[in-house]
């Protein structure tokens, strides 16, 4: 089991380093220089070096990626340069919300599909069965973008039942900021879970369809088990372990639509931040962003992992 641990845990390094550097390499690849926004109005030639110098875009590429990856062991992800302020400060106080988004999007997805799931398979052929598999195959020609535009127009504009942008309303205090919160959430949420929880409901249910045709389902009919208990405890507890597994594949479009739903509602995360860096050419921030992205996907699918090993036996043998 430890091997087992120890290798896991080897990939999730050897992947966060992977994307660590594609992502270095790939911002230096930009045709602008972004010292020339650091600072407005005209710039001379000899405050541009001097600016290079400061950030250390003068220094050969290779002595860079050094320092970078120097930076990344302590902490240090750089400074901003639009902001003028650490990476890592600036980071901190959108992640709360991506989390926020995110992991209320994949508790939901598995609190709505696994009943999905599991009725459709025990009432193979009717109306839930039916609607599944129409969901799985409707959800996986979404696009997360799309769908939170789609929202955005009708719940947000077209409606009004729903706020536009932001993450909650001004000067709100105590109780009245939780509802301003959980009513500009609904709709990002939303616009996550009805991407993911079609293709989650229907892998459950073809997993449940395999276990309930196997031989120690029939011997727990045949010692007079009750279906319920049957389908909830002993068939549920194997079907899931392969869906729990494409949870944590599906984490990374997760956090991905997470940053494109954020940047549609103008919702104050990761994403968001993105964006912005984007439109800046902040490099550092946007390598922090990255690197952020990367090893919250990589975490979360090391996780995935050992939750399965500890859930399955024959992984932990």
């Amino acid at each position: 089991m430890l091997r087992y641990v120890a290798r896991k845990v080897f990939r999730a390094l050897l992947t966060v380093w992977i994307a660590v550097t594609i992502t270095f390499l790939l911002l230096r690849l930009l045709p602008a220089d972004p010292t020339l926004l650091v600072v407005e109005g005209d710039m001379t030639p000899e405050m541009q070096a001097a600016l290079r110098e400061r950030y250390g875009l003068d220094e050969p590429l290779p002595i860079q990626y050094v320092r970078y990856l120097g930076g990344l062991v302590t902490g240090d992800l750089g400074m901003s340069f639009r902001q003028l302020a650490p990476v890592s400060e600036l980071l901190l106080d959108r992640l709360p919300w991506t989390l926020l988004l995110a992991g209320s999007a994949f508790l939901l997805t598995i609190v709505i599909g696994i009943p999905l799931g599991v009725y459709a398979a025990v009432g193979r052929g009717r109306f839930v069965d039916k609607l599944v598999q129409l969901l799985g195959v409707t959800s996986n020609a979404l696009f997360v973008p799309s769908v939170a535009i789609l929202l955005l127009v009708i719940g947000g504009s077209m409606l009004g039942w729903f706020p536009i942008g932001g993450a909650i309303d001004p000067d709100t205090r105590g109780l009245a900021a939780y509802g301003s919160l959980f009513h500009h959430l609904a709709l990002p949420l939303l616009s996550l879970v009805a991407v993911q929880v079609g293709p989650y409901a229907l892998t459950l249910r073809t997993n449940m369809l395999e276990v309930l045709g196997e031989d120690y389902i029939k011997g727990a009919r045949s010692r007079g088990l009750t279906p319920r208990r049957i389908v909830w405890l002993h068939a549920l507890r194997n079907a899931i372990l392969p869906a729990l597994a494409l949870m944590g594949l599906q984490l990374g479009t997760l956090v991905g639509g997470a940053v494109l739903t954020e940047t549609v509602f103008a919702y104050p995360g990761v994403g968001r931040l993105i964006f912005e860096s984007v439109q800046q050419l902040d490099y550092p921030m946007l390598q922090g962003a990255f690197v952020l992205l990367a090893v919250t996907v990589v975490l979360a699918n090391l996780i995935t992992d050992l939750i399965s090993m500890l859930l399955n036996p024959r992984i932990r043998t």
